[in-house]
């Protein structure tokens, strides 16, 4: 089958590869002549593990071409896919779908045969109708379908994600448009992969209820990690004990900084949106919302509270700043709040991260690059690992303890316990939901 892949950026990019992969002739199409001038010469213009690799593989094998063409790209085409950003609006906090609109209608001028309209971004409930209206009025003579079919892709693990999903949601209007969406992942359901079949509103909704129930998850986590430091629990210790109840599963039970990244923060806002616009509010949406905010506000404190109550002069050493590792995605990372929040007290931050710095440079102004976690404890009052890459996971904590001014560690992320931190030096040891220590002189 032939496929328009309509934006590079993360969802468009895997999916327009992955799709080649499996032996479809997919072109990608974006508006961004670096963009396209970056792919035709082979480069990833984002970070995920084995994405480059696999596009060579198969812009090599002829079945992956990129373009600015969009009437190039949807030329015989039986599917062309919309997957464009769709940002929170500002003041409302809905998606914006002025990106997916006008994509649509360029669709409908271009389009000549048959074609299924797919929507791959992520969009509120309601939008495919509205994509399908926008189609009709751009081209009332064009034959097509719109369908919808929402990614489910974690960043760090999107081809492994895509290529054996827990399942794929298609929603459709007619049996025409089922089976186009059949063919295209006919390679997924050979090797009986669950693919959902269902209407227009419940794919859109599938989508948003999935994400929303994950950030609620974490952020329970973190409420009750902060409960636990409280009353003197071990939140590790109940994440555990929770996680073996098969109703209930360990994964998005690690108490941390809270959740960032380009669909949580996003679908959470939008999914509570839509309650409010349907008289239907999202009340536990809403508090996720609210609660994820609270819990980087109160990891503000508590490395205050670690620099004697100032950070004005304290030179503090942040490890990682991406959103989680395997990516170097930025978007609504914890790092983004805590970090200017340092800086605006006065501390002299210095930044390391395996991936982040090309994005974080833009983002954190006011801070000190440096390459690799020795480098960034060197002299430092404070060192504070806020995202849990591999490079973080098996640091010499003496090493590191000896090269700082004051040893101080706030382990965001639970990597290491107080036991590993009191051998290695440090007289102060702060973690997410369990109880820390500060060495005091006589």
């Amino acid at each position: 089958m032939k496929i328009a892949m309509i934006g590079t950026g993360y969802v468009g990019l895997v999916s327009g590869v992955c799709f080649s992969d499996f032996g479809h002739d997919v072109v990608c199409v974006d508006k961004d002549p670096d963009k396209i001038s970056r792919l035709t010469q082979g480069e990833v213009p984002i970070y995920e593990p084995g994405l480059q690799a696999l596009m060579a593989k198969n812009v090599a094998a002829g079945r992956l071409t990129f373009t600015q063409d969009l009437a190039l790209a949807i030329g015989g085409a039986e599917a062309v896919f919309i997957a464009v950003g769709t940002p929170t609006r500002r003041g409302d906090g809905h998606a914006d779908l002025t990106y997916v609109m006008a994509a649509a209608a360029e669709v409908a001028e271009l389009a000549r045969d048959y074609v299924v309209i797919v929507t791959k971004s992520t969009v509120p409930v309601g939008t495919n109708r509205q994509v399908k209206q926008t189609v009709k009025k751009a081209n009332p003579d064009l034959d097509f379908d719109v369908a919808s079919n929402p990614e489910f892709l974690r960043e760090g693990a999107a081809i492994d994600d895509f290529m054996k999903p827990d399942r794929v949601v298609v929603g459709v209007q007619n049996d025409r448009a089922a089976d186009v969406m059949r063919d295209i992942y006919r390679p997924l359901y050979l090797r009986e992969f669950p693919v959902v079949i269902t209407d227009l509103e419940s794919a859109e909704m599938i989508k948003y209820a999935a994400n929303a129930f994950l950030a609620t998850k974490i952020t329970f986590i973190n409420e009750m990690a902060a409960l636990c430091e409280r009353v003197g629990a071990d939140i590790k210790q109940v994440s555990h004990g929770m996680g073996l109840d098969g109703r209930i599963g360990n994964k998005f039970l690690h108490a941390g900084p809270g959740y960032g990244g380009s669909c949580f923060p996003k679908d959470t806002k939008a999914l509570a949106r839509i309650g409010q616009e349907h008289a239907m509010p999202m009340q536990i949406t809403e508090t996720v919302i609210k609660v994820n905010e609270e819990m980087k506000r109160r990891l503000i404190d508590r490395l205050l509270d670690m620099c004697d109550g100032s950070f004005n002069g304290k030179t503090i050493a942040i490890l990682g700043v991406t959103f989680k590792p395997g990516t170097d995605d930025m978007r609504d990372a914890p790092a983004l709040t805590i970090i200017p929040a340092l800086v605006g007290g006065g501390a002299k931050v210095r930044v390391t991260d395996p991936q982040g710095q090309h994005e974080g440079e833009a983002l954190l102004p006011g801070v000190n690059w440096v390459e690799g976690a020795y480098k960034a404890a060197q002299n430092a009052d404070l060192i504070v690992i806020l995202t849990e890459w591999n490079e973080y996971r098996a640091l010499d904590l003496k090493r590191l303890a000896k090269r700082m001014a004051t040893p101080k560690l706030a382990d965001m992320r639970n990597i290491y316990s107080v036991k590993d931190a009191r051998r290695a030096g440090f007289v102060a040891y702060e973690s997410i939901g369990r109880s820390g220590f500060e060495d005091t002189p006589d």
